[in-house]
Parts: C-alpha cells; sequence; structure tokens
C-alpha cells in the first residue's frame, strides 16, 4: 500500500522575499523550507498560498502584495499571473535584461569556472508583439462560454480564458476570441487541441491540428477565416508530413528578410524560425561582426537550420559549410542558397550529438566556427571543432547553463579565450535567457 499523500495547506501567509530565482521566483524561507514564490520581487512583503510542497522546499504564488518593490510595474496584460505564457510582466524590461545578464554570468562562474573578458551590451527591441512562433492550446470548455484559444494557465494544464495576448504578433494575439468562436462552429469543436502560429514578414499561417477529419462545411469555414484575416490555413490530421493546405489568400510565400545581408529566407509553417524578428536582425548582424569574417574565409555554422546565419556568412566568406540534424531543414537551407544565388555554401545533414568526426565536411579547414545549438547544448562536438583550430568561434545560445559548461571546455581544455559575451531578449516578460558568446585561440590578436 502506497504512502498517503500530505495535503497541502491552503492557508495563506505572509513572507518577506529575499532574493530572485533563475525562473524570476522570488525567494523566501518558511516552516524550514525555502520558498520560491511566484510574482514576487526582492525587497517584498506578500500573501501567499502554497501551490507545491516538499520536505525542504515549497512553491507559492502571490495572493497580495503587502510591501511593493521600488521596482514593481503594474503588467501591461490583464491575463498576467492566470496565463502562464510570461512571468516577469511585473518587473521593468530593462530590469528583466540585467537579471538575464546576471544569471548567465553567475551561470559562466558557476557551471564553467570561467568569466568574460568583456560584457556586450544587451541585444534588445519591442517587448510587445514580437512573438511570430507560437503554439496555441485550444479546448472546448462550454461551461466557460466555448472554446478557449491562447496559452495554459500558470500551474495548471488548463487554457487560459483570454480574448487577447500583447506578446503575439497583433496579426494573430488580436484574434484570440475570433478563432476561439471558428473552432466553436466546427463540427468537431472538441478534436481542435492546438493550432500553429508560423508568421514571415508579410504572410502567415495558422495551422490547426484536427484529431478527426473536418468535413466538407468545416473546411469551407477554415477557408472563410483565412479570407477575412488574409492568415494562410492549413490542417494537421496527423504528424507534420500531413500538414497541408485549406486556403491561401494573398498567394505569398513564408519568408523573412535580412536586409542588411541582401538575403531572404523562406520557410515552411512547421519549420524552426527565431520568433523574434527584431532581435534576430540584430543577432545576425552582431555575430557576424564578432566573427569577423574576411573574404578568404572558410566558414562552419553548425545546427545551422535553415540559414539564418549561414547565408549571410556567405555573403562575405569565401566558402560556407552549414550542418543541420533536421533533414526538412538541409533542404529548405539548399533552396533558400539557390533562392539567393549563393553558390559558395554547402548545406549538410548529420546528427551533431554523435560522433561526427567522418563525415564529408570534417576533416576541411575552418577559419571561423559558429554555433547556434539547442537548448542542451554543443559538448559533443566541442572536440572536433577544437581540433580544427578555428581562429574564432561564436557561440549562440538559448540555454545559459550548457553554454557556461561548453565554455569552460573550450578555455580549460582546449584553449581558448572567452573573450565577450552578453544576452539578447529573445523572448521578453519571460525568464527565458539567450546569450551570445566570442571564443577566440589563445595566441591569436583579438
Amino acid at each position: 500500500m502506497g504512502r498517503r499523500r500530505r495535503r497541502i495547506p491552503r492557508e495563506p501567509f505572509e513572507v518577506e522575499i529575499t532574493g530572485f530565482s533563475h525562473e524570476g521566483r522570488g525567494i523566501s524561507h518558511y516552516d524550514n523550507r525555502t520558498l520560491f514564490v511566484h510574482g514576487a520581487l526582492p525587497g517584498e512583503r506578500v500573501r501567499v498560498e502554497y501551490t507545491k510542497r516538499r520536505r525542504s522546499v515549497a512553491e507559492a504564488r502571490v495572493l497580495e502584495v503587502l510591501e511593493p518593490a521600488e521596482e514593481r510595474i503594474e503588467p501591461a496584460c490583464a491575463f498576467f499571473g492566470l496565463c502562464g505564457g510570461c512571468s516577469l510582466q511585473h518587473l521593468s524590461p530593462e530590469r528583466q535584461v540585467e537579471l538575464k545578464q546576471s544569471v548567465l554570468l553567475e551561470q559562466f562562474q558557476h557551471m564553467g569556472g570561467v568569466q568574460p573578458e568583456q560584457v556586450l551590451p544587451p541585444l534588445t527591441d519591442s517587448p510587445w508583439g514580437y512573438r511570430r512562433k507560437a503554439r496555441l492550446a485550444v479546448k472546448h470548455v462550454p461551461r466557460k462560454g466555448g472554446v478557449l484559444v491562447g496559452f495554459r494557465e500558470k500551474h495548471s494544464p488548463f487554457v487560459a480564458n483570454m480574448d487577447r495576448c500583447p506578446v503575439l504578433d497583433p496579426r494573430v494575439g488580436e484574434r484570440l476570441t475570433e478563432l476561439g468562436r471558428l473552432v466553436e462552429g466546427l463540427s468537431i469543436p472538441d478534436q481542435v487541441p492546438q493550432i500553429e502560429v508560423a508568421l514571415g514578414d508579410q504572410a502567415g499561417a495558422l495551422v490547426f491540428r484536427n484529431l478527426s477529419p473536418f468535413s466538407g462545411e468545416d473546411l469551407q469555414a477554415l477557408a472563410a477565416f483565412a479570407e477575412d484575416s488574409g492568415l494562410a490555413v492549413y490542417q494537421q490530421p496527423g504528424n507534420e508530413d500531413t500538414i497541408t493546405l485549406v486556403q491561401d489568400p494573398v498567394g505569398q510565400p513564408l519568408e523573412y528578410a535580412l536586409p542588411a545581408h541582401q538575403v531572404r529566407l523562406g520557410f515552411r509553417p512547421s519549420d524552426f524560425t527565431q520568433i523574434n524578428a527584431g532581435i534576430n536582425l540584430a543577432m545576425v548582424d552582431q555575430a557576424l561582426e564578432l566573427l569577423d569574417v574576411q573574404p578568404e574565409d572558410r566558414v562552419l555554422d553548425l545546427f545551422c537550420g535553415l540559414g539564418n546565419f549561414t547565408l549571410p556568412l556567405a555573403r562575405r566568406a569565401g566558402e560556407v559549410v552549414g550542418v543541420e540534424g533536421a533533414e526538412p531543414l538541409v533542404a529548405r537551407g539548399r533552396e533558400n542558397a539557390a533562392y539567393n544565388g549563393l553558390d559558395n555554401v554547402e548545406f549538410y545533414g548529420a546528427d551533431l550529438t554523435l560522433d561526427a568526426s567522418e563525415q564529408p565536411w570534417a576533416g576541411r579547414g575552418f577559419d571561423r566556427v559558429l554555433l547556434d545549438p539547442p537548448r542542451s547544448g554543443a559538448f559533443e562536438v566541442l572536440g572536433l571543432v577544437a581540433a580544427m583550430r578555428p581562429k574564432r568561434i561564436v557561440y549562440v545560445s538559448c540555454g545559459p547553463a550548457t553554454l557556461a559548461r561548453d565554455a569552460g571546455e573550450l578555455v580549460n581544455r582546449y584553449g581558448y579565450r572567452l573573450t565577450a559575451a552578453g544576452v539578447m531578449d529573445m523572448f521578453p516578460h519571460t525568464a527565458h535567457v539567450e546569450s551570445m558568446a566570442v571564443f577566440e585561440r589563445e595566441g591569436e590578436d583579438a
């Protein structure tokens, strides 16, 4: 017979917040436990209630701010605190960035035993209407008025009851109620669990996941929405290979431009692209500047995706090789190279978590290397990269802990200097930290 789970006390209590976690939660101590408080800032006194409680650690949420911190601001979104999409709207965007920079530097010291010689100024852009990629949850809830479309509630699997989202691109963020009504009017409102959002500079697309077939009337309703909204609508009855077009009202491809590099990149609705167009423009510019690519250089771009860095690099370098694990993105990279008239770039598919030393590109010499790995980092490929002895490495990261770990390897094991690093506010109002770091081979001129 299993142990009976103890009931979490529901009585509110008061605590003082003495610290701030990497995830943007206030830290306190109560009842011999470390307490992480969602929605609280250092220096505040708050009334809270438990959401989780274990032997030495507990979590709570704010019920009332009794003594606010000076840096607290009024959240701009009426659904902040209910919706789980944002965690830091009660903190000014400037302080959010300062927090992320401190997290990065702390991780460098803690995980890698290194510190950058220079801290780069943070890359920032508008904190509102920035999100071009999203996966919206959909739930048929008749007792709440029909179909809910949005992000899930904080600490809950339920879909937040929201009519707009100010961090989403307004082309979709202002249409949540309209989307809910659309799904509610279909013959299978309880069989559409999500809507994938993919927006380019001009055209945009919505992919409706359908667990049962749409009727003819359903497809007509989806097509009518496409015409009214100007967004292409797709259905997805199975895996990503089953995504098919229902209606495209404008006939324009999904694409975005990198004007400073005379590059346009096309993509499919299911392809990975950066969610924040403004930060992506600044990120590509900064990465190329930090790599300091010369016309005679050979450059290797690992985890290259559909060519976000690869093609701009090809405008400057003598030769560029892009390597990516997802074969559809490899195909897209080749298509984009041809579309942009670039013939000095090659794309290869390879799982970079495995030994890549026998890959056809691995034996070539490269002067510069760009790494843009997933959150798990680039640890498995660092030895191969170091053996190529590139003069400079630029590492673009979406996980500060794995960047710090890999930085420790490059510096302490492979003899590189961590010359500069800084954050990029790719996800404003969240605790998500994206960053960029530059490594130079010891003995090379800065």
